[in-house]
């Protein structure tokens, strides 16, 4: 009888602890932001379905931007994370501050690019809505757009921090910027009386606070990686060229998905009112089925770099089976605890009985597509990003959104009558597509031959 072999794993960078002291704030954080989105939602649908639906259609170009900041942050947390990893703290400490640095420079350019593109967003992105429904969406976005540059340091600054395995400092930071946005909302909507204004100027005030907090936690100069307490800024070329190799695939991937959501936006307003008040509601919800699986993908790239940086494939695999079996458990017990909840959500919400209808649907459907395709199809490829593998996910990325999630979203929405639950089927086949591509990716074993750093 074959005795098995007990695999020595006492050299291993990250223990069950550090695991468990990494995924919990990570969740925690990634929580608060779903309540206040969800916040954010319930009190502005007591101004009336026209201002859920203009406020709805801005936060899918924020959106858009904010991922776009966020795959940059990743890019600057995965070179520095793999100098970790190296053992080369402080070339890890130069690539976090060229990532402050250019992530701020970027965003304040795409805020005055915005206000530019005011007009065009409203009347041509936006396609045909109610005159009410502009009003609040040219409101909203007037406000919240003057938030891109705070957004933009935080995420980075956050980013930072979880490289070095704390989560507890963003997940602290990010507790106090959600608790003065849901307070100001609650003061300016139920006490004041605002529409669009009330929920835009909260955002604005929160993010500005997150992101001075973040900067004077980072210029701690007693942390591995810190900021340098200077306003001098000297680009270094090499580093931003290793940082944008990574972010600019992961931007370009993450700003095609939100793309496509806006397209396929356009086509759900043709289908009513209602209809966009059910995918916007879906989409407040939903974020709490996949929520375990962003806050756990998160912890994969702080691993998985550090594995990578110290070339020890081994570990990566350890590490990558051990985070996907608690993502899957994770994943399932918090869509059985929505399904079971989903009539009190909706009688939150105080929808109509047309739009409760279609809502509860997506919902269900969301549910099973989650616990069974989510993982696969967005955590596993965390790991090829974590290892430098961005191009190729960037690739099979938008070639199954423009495919699948676009052409799907039009021919079973529009052509086959389903309305805006086609446009959700269609979203569910682009993540199996993907889910098969990146499982024989992963296992084709290319990625390990990459090197960024």
């Amino acid at each position: 009888m074959r005795t098995k072999v007990k695999t020595d794993r006492t050299h291993y960078l990250f223990d069950n602890k550090a695991i468990i002291a990494l995924i919990i704030p990570l969740i925690i954080e990634q929580l608060l932001a779903v309540l206040v989105g969800m916040a954010d939602s319930v009190m502005i649908a007591s101004v009336g379905e026209a201002a859920v639906s203009g406020v709805s259609l801005v936060d899918n170009v924020m959106v858009l931007l904010i991922n776009l900041f966020g795959a940059l942050a990743t890019g600057g947390s995965v070179v520095a994370g793999q100098y970790l990893g190296k053992k080369q703290e402080e070339k890890a400490d130069r690539a976090s501050n060229q990532l402050i640095w250019f992530i701020t420079i970027c965003a304040i350019g795409i805020t005055i690019l915005v206000y530019l593109g005011k007009s065009f967003m409203l009347q041509t992105v936006f396609g045909e809505i109610a005159p009410d429904v502009r009003g609040y969406a040219n409101t909203y976005l007037l406000i919240v757009t003057a938030s891109i540059p705070f957004i933009a340091l935080y995420n980075g600054g956050a980013a930072i921090f979880r490289t070095m395995g704390n989560a507890k400092v963003t997940m602290i930071v990010s507790l106090i910027m959600n608790a003065v946005n849901v307070i100001g909302n609650a003061t300016l909507i139920y006490g004041f009386h605002m529409g669009a204004e009330g929920v835009a100027i909260p955002t604005l005030v929160s993010r500005m606070v997150a992101a001075v907090l973040i900067v004077i936690l980072l210029l701690n100069p007693k942390q591995v990686l810190h900021l340098q307490k200077t306003l001098k800024y000297r680009p270094d070329w090499k580093m931003i060229k290793n940082i944008l190799g990574l972010g600019i695939p992961n931007g370009l991937e993450n700003s095609m998905f939100q793309l496509g959501k806006i397209m396929v936006l356009s086509l759900v307003s043709t289908f009513g009112t209602y209809a966009i008040a059910a995918n916007a509601v879906s989409n407040a919800v939903a974020m709490f089925q996949i929520l375990p699986g962003m806050a756990i993908s998160l912890a994969v790239t702080t691993v998985i770099s550090r594995c990578v940086g110290a070339k020890d494939y081994e570990q990566v695999s350890y590490y990558t089976k051990k985070l996907m079996t608690i993502t899957y458990a994770c994943m399932i017990v918090t869509n059985v605890i929505i399904y079971l909840l989903l009539p009190v959500i909706m009688q939150i919400y105080n929808l109509s009985a047309k739009t409760s209808q279609v809502t509860e649907q997506i919902l269900i459907f969301y549910s099973v597509s989650c616990v069974l395709i989510w993982p696969i199809a967005f955590t596993l490829p965390t790991t090829l990003r974590a290892a430098g593998d961005a191009k190729m996910s960037m690739i099979i990325s938008i070639l199954s959104m423009w495919i699948f999630r676009i052409g799907f979203s039009y021919l079973l929405g529009k052509y086959f009558g389903m309305g805006v639950f086609g446009v959700w089927v269609a979203m569910v086949i682009d993540w199996v597509f993907r889910a098969i591509l990146f499982v024989a990716r992963y296992i084709g074993g290319k990625w390990k031959e990459i090197r960024t750093v």
